[in-house]
């Protein structure tokens, strides 16, 4: 493919800056021009063209896989079971019904709904008829989706029941909407105020699915998907097939998330979050069976779908998984078929990892990525030489990000843009590349997000191993400084939540008149615990630098989260603006 060519191409090195020659053997290939020009006596080679292109993943699924159940925890309340043939028919019938509705090739069709079947047609059905599938995050502020379905110029959405409520309120705001489609059959449709509601069943039910999907270039558009995670309004990350599909075979190598056809895949990680990590694309491309829960993610209910269907292999974010091993604990309960499980999102608390691996014999993937990365950065699972390592040793490891899946490249830089060793000790803003990471935001918002070389800042602090193992040591914008040097917020944290008497932990820098800034511990107990400030201090006494230990330590009911589940720091800040550490006094 040429897209290889564009990042591999050209291998010639340029000179440091006393006229030396240098090569690019240690700093990893340069990339090609993006034009992908062949140079004067290079041959091409001879082999097909074909075009990378997401519908292919559902024609394949439900020609080599059609028999293949897709099971849903529906939106009505009962368990729906269907397969990828009957999927792949469905699909085609909304891209008919989509092109009746006059969506032209290129139109920005958005989704507000939880992971079902329905949705994974619309999915596949929005893209099929040439358009770009729109995942907005129902969990955003009522302003912040105003912005972004008004940036994006949705004409239609797909909508849950329970979702209707939200866009009566939003829907009036909406300046290029013509209709909203509820995701469910006429016996549900809700009473509304909203006049262009339209059931989906209904809408589908009135086509043949005699629909050839729209055939475009690989580098269309494919996806479209808002981080709220940069600075001012959220910007739209413009997925293409290509990327979509590249980054959903890299990260299915064996030693990343691969799913076979014998697997059974519970996608915990909502479709609305960057494209639940690929497995929209992966369990079909596979044959994998595919087991969507809908809203209940409760630990009872995720337990149930585990056991009752027989997964072998699911993804989650931390949050899911404490609801989960609570539930576990708290009924003697046990995981007797689950194989793996990926956890990414926010960092893998030691003992979430531990009580997966340890007392359930579940092996935990460790991810990294962002939206902006397609999602999967990073997978972390141990090389040949860290097997027989002691347990404790590989525990270190595997809470570690990991290492970057092929072809995605890596490097931490100083604040003056100089890279920075892989010894495991210095801390450097993460700079990412690859064929499937975002080189800029839609409509050009946020200007040219990427270095010289072609990285993009991620806008995270990391370390990166010898081997190659990348570890986040904390955002950018929540590093603490004192006295020059840099504390990890998210270290203190991992390991304050470790604590049998606490739920949650966040760090924050405050004020200090001599060290510039100093850290402060914020605890959730458990229900029903009580702590004391002098048990959090004892309990990290020994596991961190004396000089990164918490100045102080204050107790909250109720941690404020992000969107996506993660904690607030900026609402925590500004919370404890005013508060004074009793060493800066």
């Amino acid at each position: 493919m040429a897209g290889l060519f564009d990042l591999f191409g050209r291998t010639s090195g340029g000179t440091t800056a006393g006229g030396g020659a240098k090569t690019e053997a240690a700093r990893g290939p340069v990339a090609a021009p993006a034009s992908g020009e062949m140079p004067a006596g290079v041959l091409a080679g001879i082999m097909q063209d074909v075009q990378l292109s997401i519908p292919s993943i559902l024609d394949h699924a439900a020609l080599y896989h059609g028999d293949r159940e897709i099971v849903t925890r529906t939106i009505e309340g009962p368990i729906h079971r269907t397969t990828y043939s009957d999927i792949h028919l469905r699909a085609r019938k909304v891209s008919q019904a989509l092109r009746r509705l006059g969506a032209k090739p290129g139109a920005r069709v958005a989704t507000l709904a939880w992971n079902t079947y329905r949705h994974l047609e619309a999915w596949y059905g929005i893209i099929g008829m040439g358009g770009v599938c729109h995942t907005i995050n129902p969990r955003l502020f009522h302003d912040q989706i105003v912005y972004i379905s008004n940036h994006a110029e949705n004409p239609y959405i797909f909508t849950d029941v329970t979702f209707v409520p939200l866009l009566e309120q939003v829907a009036p705001h909406l300046t290029h909407l013509k209709g909203i489609i509820v995701l469910t059959d006429r016996a549900h449709m809700p009473a509304s105020s909203l006049k262009n509601l339209i059931c989906y069943e209904e809408l589908i039910g009135a086509e043949d699915g005699r629909f050839d999907w729209v055939r475009l270039p690989e580098t269309a558009a494919a996806g479209l998907c808002y981080t709220s995670g940069t600075t001012g309004n959220p910007k739209g990350v413009l997925y293409s097939h290509r990327s979509n599909i590249l980054m959903m075979l890299a990260a299915g190598v064996g030693d990343g998330m691969p799913l076979r056809s014998r697997d059974s895949v519970l996608a915990v990680v909502p479709m609305f979050h960057a494209n639940s990590w690929g497995l929209v694309y992966s369990a079909p491309a596979n044959g994998a069976k595919l087991v969507l829960p809908g809203m209940r993610l409760d630990g009872p209910s995720v337990y149930e779908l585990l056991t009752g269907e027989k997964v072998t292999m699911t993804a989650a974010v931390p949050t899911v998984w404490l609801m989960l091993l609570q539930h576990l604990e708290a009924n003697g309960l046990d995981l007797p078929v689950l194989e793996r499980v990926v956890i990414g999102g926010s960092a893998v608390p030691r003992r979430i990892l531990e009580a997966f691996e340890d007392r359930y014999g579940v092996e935990v993937i460790h991810a990294w990525g962002m939206t902006e990365t397609s999602p999967i950065g990073t997978l972390c699972v141990l090389r040949h030489d860290q097997i027989d390592l002691p347990r404790e040793e590989q525990v270190r490891v595997k809470l570690k990000q990991g290492r970057p899946i092929f072809p995605v490249e890596l490097k931490i830089v100083d604040d003056a843009d100089k890279e920075l060793p892989r010894d495991g000790r210095a801390f450097g803003r993460l700079m990412i590349r690859g064929p499937f990471i975002a080189k800029g935001y839609f409509k050009g918002e946020g200007g040219v997000p990427l270095d010289a070389a072609g990285y993009f800042d991620t806008g995270d602090v990391a370390t990166i191993d010898p081997k190659g193992f990348m570890q986040i040591t904390d955002r950018a914008k929540d590093v603490i400084k004192s006295g020059g040097e840099w504390i990890s917020s998210i270290e203190i944290e991992n390991i304050a939540v470790g604590h049998p008497k606490v739920a949650e932990a966040a760090v924050i820098g405050l004020f200090h008149p001599k060290w510039d800034e100093r850290p402060l511990l914020i605890i959730v107990p458990k229900p029903g615990e009580s702590v004391t400030k002098e048990e959090i201090l004892a309990f990290l006494e020994g596991k961190i630098a004396k000089w990164w230990m918490p100045d102080d330590v204050v107790f909250i009911e109720e941690m404020p989260h992000t969107a996506t589940g993660k904690i607030q720091k900026m609402a925590l800040r500004e919370q404890f603006k005013d508060y004074v550490l009793p060493t800066a006094k």
